[in-house]
């Protein structure tokens, strides 16, 4: 049986990572504050935490230019979709309530797998970009990773991710 491009290392940590305590808030947070690609901030916990990889600001640059197009014009629609979808969903009074509540369920169900795609972009563009890079202690390269992608997206000196940071280091794979 052959494998799913989607079927990837990036994935699984990021389920298991997003999924630690108060990490989702956390990087919702910013993504509202600073409209940070929670998916590029994902791999460059990745990159550091389990592959031991620094990315400096060129490769977080030409990652998200790698991303860009899809997570703008699909991931972000879907989003806005599902965001419109909820105050019919949730309207009592509405006939249409239920209708609703499905196909926002199915937007939803949509941006996932959008989020995943895009993830899979990320695993691909690193496969051919990053192959031969020199591995380093894995939670530097993961703190640097981390700030270097809030610095890309304009955070101030001090913005921090703690738990993201706590869940990518506590990260045993699966």
């Amino acid at each position: 049986m052959k494998k799913s491009p989607l079927d990837m290392p990036l994935w699984a940590f990021s389920l298991a990572v997003y999924g630690g305590d108060g990490v989702a808030d956390e990087c919702l947070g910013l993504q509202e504050k600073l409209k940070l690609d929670v998916n590029l901030l994902l791999f460059a916990a990745f990159a550091g935490a389990v592959e031991g990889v620094r990315l400096d600001a060129k490769d977080i640059a030409a990652a998200d230019t790698a991303v860009s197009g899809w997570h703008n014009e699909i991931v972000r629609s879907l989003r806005h979709a599902r965001r419109a979808l909820k105050p019919a969903s949730a309207d009592a009074g509405n006939p249409l309530r239920d209708t609703n509540a499905t196909l926002r369920a199915q937007v939803k169900a949509a941006e996932l797998e959008a989020e995943k795609i895009e993830q899979a972009m990320l695993w691909q563009w690193s496969r051919r970009q990053l192959a031969n890079r020199p591995q380093m202690a894995r939670d530097r390269a993961l703190m640097a990773n981390l700030r270097g992608v809030l610095e890309f997206y304009g955070a101030a000196t001090g913005v921090a991710v703690p738990r993201l940071l706590d869940a990518a280091v506590a990260y045993k794979g699966s």
